[in-house]
């Protein structure tokens, strides 16, 4: 169930009006519960139960903490939590991909060797959920947080719909103290989330889904178009992924704002950064930022020496390219982020502030920042390494592979968004949220329209359901 659909806007407009009508806290809690596993059981039921089982897990070594004596007893809970939800989502996500690049590697050395890959469905959110559950043990393992009592209330916070399949990644901090609380309809700003859930629907259903099919051929089948039309497919992919995921992020917490929730913010103009650091901090930030809270200061990244720093940081970026996805074009796009890590830092370390240099590069940073990125797109989107390799020619050294070309008219449509992109960046559109009511309405109404009239007859999956 993808939120651009009609039946999600049918499923949300039950899900809506029942809530409010819910006079008691808790029954309201019960019916999102309900409501979410709904939601969930609309992708496959079948993992619904894996789902319920990590959340259960983390809940029950969350209170086994408070029950131990020890360090060594706690530890060990918390290695229960980290192997199982780690192995659920290893085994899902990169069993085959482990073991064909193994058997790949042993047929290299001329070693006769079979892979015995197995037919494993990926369970829609893994990466997310995991995610959400572990930050939770982990916090409390640390005594950052108290453990929940209230296991419904955990469950609803692992399941809650709008989060629970391509993020935001919500931490149990931010959302387990709003379920303390009944939710009172006078705070909320029902304005500023159908505004913002009318965004979302429009970078996802009238921009990302009308890119799709175009760009579609050209990363399948680089070889066969121009040098023009590769750099045309990279401003159309630029675009796509951003209005992709982040349309998915806009109405995700506008449809928990509507119900009085709310969730971390995951893009903040990330095309407007001037160097690939900032780019990461402005970008999927709750994901940059758990890795960064999780992963690299647990392995003491913030306490070593600057070398250790940059070291570990590109050690943490590899492992965020190879979350993205199973398969060697997510390594290398983690390997070639790392690299800039180390490029980035080394920098800001030899060349000291206010030179000539710095100020140069300074100037260029944003433009910097989008050929590196587009070199970043070329392997997180390839369908393989002959085809990576083929754009990335094509890329660096403008060769026409062959005659197929892709409308330079397409270029119009990335100019526009960035205008629009920058109005926002602006505030040009905040003097909007003043007007009355009758003209709100009839904005909304009318944009609505328009943009049902025009997007794309087909719907995409979002990019980001498939890690």
């Amino acid at each position: 169930m993808i939120f651009t659909e009609p039946r999600f806007l049918v499923f949300f407009l039950v899900v809506y009006g029942v809530y409010w009508a819910l006079r008691a806290n808790g029954p309201r809690k019960l019916w999102l519960l309900l409501a979410s596993a709904t939601f969930y059981c609309a992708w496959d039921w079948r993992f619904l139960g894996l789902l319920l089982f990590s959340a259960g897990l983390d809940y029950f070594v969350a209170l086994g903490f408070e029950r131990t004596r020890t360090p060594r007893a706690r530890r060990g809970l918390l290695v229960l939590s980290l192997a199982l939800n780690l192995g659920f989502l290893g085994f899902f996500k990169y069993y085959n991909f482990f073991v064909e690049s193994g058997t790949g590697f042993l047929r290299w050395l001329g070693v006769p060797a079979t892979a015995p890959t197995l037919a494993i469905l990926l369970p829609i959110g893994i990466s997310f959920y995991t995610f959400h559950t572990l930050s939770y043990t982990i916090d409390v393992y640390r005594k950052k947080f108290e453990p929940i009592r209230r296991l419904t209330d955990f469950m609803l916070f692992v399941t809650f719909f709008p989060a629970m399949v391509a993020g935001p990644i919500v931490r149990a901090a931010q959302f387990l103290p709003q379920l303390a609380e009944k939710r009172l309809f006078a705070r909320v700003d029902v304005r500023a989330c159908l505004t913002l859930f009318l965004i979302g629907f429009v970078k996802k259903g009238l921009v990302s889904d009308h890119i799709a099919p175009v760009i579609e051929p050209l990363f399948t089948d680089p070889g066969a178009y121009s040098a023009s039309s590769t750099w045309i497919g990279l401003f159309l992919y630029h675009v796509q992924i951003y209005c992709d995921f982040s349309g998915y992020s806009d109405m995700a917490l506008a449809t928990a704002g509507l119900l009085g929730y709310s969730l971390p913010k995951n893009f903040d103009f990330p095309f407007f950064a001037q160097s690939i650091g900032e780019f990461w901090q402005r970008w999927h930030i709750s994901l940059s930022t758990w890795f960064r809270d999780y992963f690299y200061f647990a392995l003491g990244g913030s306490k070593g020496s600057s070398v250790q720093g940059i070291l570990l940081g590109s050690l943490t970026m590899m492992v965020v390219g190879l979350w993205h996805g199973a398969g060697w074009q997510y390594v290398g796009f983690g390997v070639l982020m790392s690299g800039s890590i180390i490029v980035s830092r080394g920098w800001a370390m030899l060349v000291p502030e206010g030179s000539r240099a710095r100020t140069v590069v300074s100037f260029l940073g944003t433009p910097l920042m989008w050929w590196f990125l587009f070199w970043n797109w070329i392997l997180f989107r390839s369908t393989g390494w002959e085809q990576g390799w083929t754009m990335q020619r094509i890329f660096f050294f403008l060769e026409d592979g062959g005659t197929k070309q892709l409308e330079p008219a397409w270029l119009a449509l990335v100019a526009a968004f960035f205008v629009v992109h920058y109005a926002f960046y602006r505030g040009w559109f905040r003097r909007f949220a003043a007007v009355n009511d009758w003209i709100y309405s009839a904005s909304v109404g009318a944009a609505a329209a328009l943009v049902l009239a025009f997007m794309a007859t087909e719907t995409k999956a979002f990019i980001y359901f498939q890690f």
